[in-house]
């Protein structure tokens, strides 16, 4: 394995940015002063937000790119899709002689291309995200796996669970892995400064009927309420309180919009446009939305919480260049700046 990188003050972190989605990781590692040299993207939609807004079209399907086309960078950024691990039939593959452990398990899963452009490259640094979930998947057998096998490659690893609504205002935990080929790097993830933000922050002023929901469909979802109230289940819709933080914004929200409702005095209440929708992902309002509006509820349900990924980008940007104030960084906007404006 070659010598640990060292960086000089004034030298910019590169950054690839897998499973890219439209972009939120990279408008982030920018804001902390990265530079992204490699993108992959395999929806075309995705892609056509992606170009629209980066000025660069995404490479397709990551199983196909070979590692040595991939340019050399510092920071590999993935927020990678989690899909399930297989860790029965050990034993018998043991008795039959067969591969067996990670390298097995792990054939065609999204997470292996993580890990075979980490073997091919070797970056300084990597920081992956995922649903929370992850930790527990299978009993905690599938991070394991994950841990275990970056460590392997001789990788330092350090996670976290962290809710966004610090700053944006949905209900957002994630998982976060963050991890240096110096394992003499020590990495603290950092205090999240809470901006209080709520929902009505995030409000357009002037919203088409179209967002409001017909009265057929509003009466469904009362039904359906009230129906799995009465069985003593939880499931229904969201009707937000604009002063607070709503629910989790999911891919699913082109559906009905049921778990993200906005009130509305004196008729039925409305589902967020897509331009809130990116409001509550802390885009700012500059972020070109290219698609319809079902792939637009679909890309921003996909995606991060801006704000967030900046703060911990900066982090890792700063704990590879600890002596590094990067212009970049000192002239940064606020946070408040994507799309949440301060509380009064």
């Amino acid at each position: 394995m070659p010598d640990n990188k060292t960086f000089s003050d004034d030298q910019k972190l590169t950054f690839i940015d897998l499973f890219a989605g439209i972009g939120g990781i990279r408008l982030a590692y920018e804001k902390a002063g990265a530079q992204c040299v490699f993108s992959s993207e395999w929806d075309k939609f995705a892609q056509k937000t992606y170009e629209a807004n980066f000025g660069e079209l995404p490479e397709g399907d990551i199983r196909k790119i070979d590692a040595v086309t991939i340019p050399d960078f510092d920071i590999l950024c993935a927020g990678f899709p989690c899909q399930p691990f297989s860790i029965a039939g050990v034993s018998k593959k043991l008795s039959l002689n067969k591969p067996h452990g990670f390298d097995d398990e792990t054939q065609g899963t999204l997470f292996y291309e993580v890990l075979r452009i980490i073997r091919a490259k070797k970056p300084s640094a990597f920081f992956l995200e995922n649903v929370k979930h992850l930790e527990r998947h299978d009993r905690g057998r599938t991070f394991a796996i994950i841990k275990k096998s970056i460590e392997n490659e001789g990788y330092s690893f350090f996670y976290k669970v962290i809710n966004a609504n610090k700053l944006v205002p949905q209900n957002r935990e994630r998982i976060f892995m963050v991890g240096f080929r110096d394992q003499d790097i020590t990495f603290n993830f950092p205090e999240i400064p809470d901006l209080k933000p709520k929902i009505i922050q995030i409000l357009e002023d002037d919203v088409p009927e179209k967002y409001t929901l017909t009265d057929h469909l509003w009466n469904y979802l009362q039904n359906y309420a009230e129906k799995h109230r009465k069985k003593g289940n939880g499931f229904g819709f969201g009707l937000v309180n604009t002063e607070s933080y709503c629910r989790t914004l999911s891919a699913r929200y082109y559906k009905d919009g049921s778990e993200i409702l906005i009130p509305q005095e004196g008729k039925n209440p409305r589902r967020l446009t897509p331009r809130e929708c990116a409001r509550l992902q802390g885009y700012p309002d500059t972020f070109k939305i290219p698609v319809s509006d079902t792939q637009a509820y679909k890309q921003f349900g996909n995606s991060v919480a801006v704000p967030l990924i900046e703060i911990l980008a900066r982090e890792v940007v700063r704990t590879l260049q600890p002596e590094c104030e990067t212009e970049a960084v000192a002239k940064q906007a606020p946070l408040s700046k994507f799309g949440v404006k301060p509380s009064e």
